[in-house]
């Protein structure tokens, strides 16, 4: 007999690898999706909302509620840049028509009332900026510690081995406020940083693209026509039609730890770096302390490394197939823009 499914929160601004990250998480027997709430970032608050109500409607989960959250950050100016993942969040495919219908109550309202609902059951998944969870630890300072686990995709790891790149992310940079309040809010030991320094190593490669094309079902050429938008932004950065799945890699690692093969733990520093804004764990990269004091702080747990043929085995299954039981339609007339050839619209990104 299964046991109970596990319960899981999203917090996403809804880009290109979190669809697939949404995705990834539906095709789960033994996850329960509560709620998604829609943040900007990789697009504005609205668009993101329209990106999750697309995504469930492929995965025909529109029993699951959409709770729409915070349009600008805490401090400073709104940033998108739409050269990553298009205008409309998932590479102007004509993939977000859906039309949304979130709930009345607001994503942080949400987040505070399923968190003292049902303390100790809930792991909550921010794949975005951490506005909404900032926005709900001021209402409640102790809601890190109410969740089962707080898995994110931020940050960047711990400090880089010589010679190497201090690594910054665009989730933290969009709100450098709320990261600062998020990261140093008190924990259970609970919270895991799934940064860039291991996304950028969660590759998809062209014959992975091929697979998901070649594969019938509005599911998987949904999955692939993202997976597309994706690889026109990354030839420009590596020269090859092949994407970082970074927010895939977050929900793997939190369906799947084990998936995970190195981690260090220490508090959290925040530095100002190349114009951008650098999130690490107070850690070198081989989990020794730093040189220099840094500040106390609730301990965070960086992923340094995980098992790259498993993690694109377990994705790439839920990307192909879909939720057990779920109808696999035909394409043509169901899925605007599936059929779309390759195009230099941009995707992709570490958020």
């Amino acid at each position: 007999m299964a046991g109970p499914r596990r319960q899981v929160v999203v917090d996403t601004d809804t880009g290109l690898d979190d669809a697939h990250s949404l995705l990834y998480l539906l095709a789960q027997p033994d996850l329960e999706l509560l709620g998604v709430t829609a943040i900007f970032g990789n697009t504005t608050v609205d668009q993101a909302t329209r990106n999750i109500a697309a995504v469930l409607e492929v995965a025909d989960r529109a029993d699951v509620p959409i709770f729409r959250g915070a349009a600008v950050p805490l401090a400073g100016e709104l940033r998108i840049d739409p050269c990553w993942h298009g205008v409309d969040g998932l590479g102007d495919r004509g993939l977000s028509g859906a039309v949304p219908v979130p709930r009345s109550e607001s994503a942080a309202d949400f987040l505070v009332r399923i968190a003292n609902e049902r303390p100790g059951q809930v792991d909550l998944h921010p794949i975005g900026p951490l506005t909404n969870v900032a926005l709900a630890l001021r209402r409640d300072p102790d809601l890190l510690t109410k969740f089962r686990s707080v898995v994110l995709m931020g940050g960047g790891g711990p400090y880089p081995p010589p010679g190497g790149l201090t690594l910054t992310d665009a989730n933290s940079d969009h709100d450098r406020a709320a990261a600062e309040i998020v990261y140093t809010a008190r924990n259970t030991g609970n919270v895991v940083m799934v940064g860039v320094n291991v996304t950028l190593q969660a590759l998809l490669y062209e014959h992975d693209y091929d697979r998901l094309r070649s594969a019938e079902g509005r599911w998987p050429q949904f999955a692939a026509t993202i997976l597309d938008a994706s690889n026109a932004t990354y030839e420009h950065v590596w020269g090859r039609r092949i994407s970082a799945a970074h927010d895939a890699l977050a929900s793997v690692v939190l369906h799947r730890p084990e998936i995970a093969t190195g981690w260090v733990e220490g508090p959290v520093t925040f530095t100002p770096a190349a114009g951008s804004f650098a999130v690490q764990v107070a850690r070198t990269h081989d989990g020794r302390p730093l040189s220099f004091k840094t500040p106390d702080g609730p301990v965070v747990r960086a992923v340094t490394s995980f098992d790259h043929g498993e993690f694109v085995r377990v994705l790439m299954d839920a990307l192909l197939h879909g939720a057990p039981g779920q109808h696999r339609g035909a394409v043509p007339g169901d899925l605007p823009g599936a059929n779309a050839g390759r195009s230099g619209n941009r995707g992709g990104r570490d958020t």
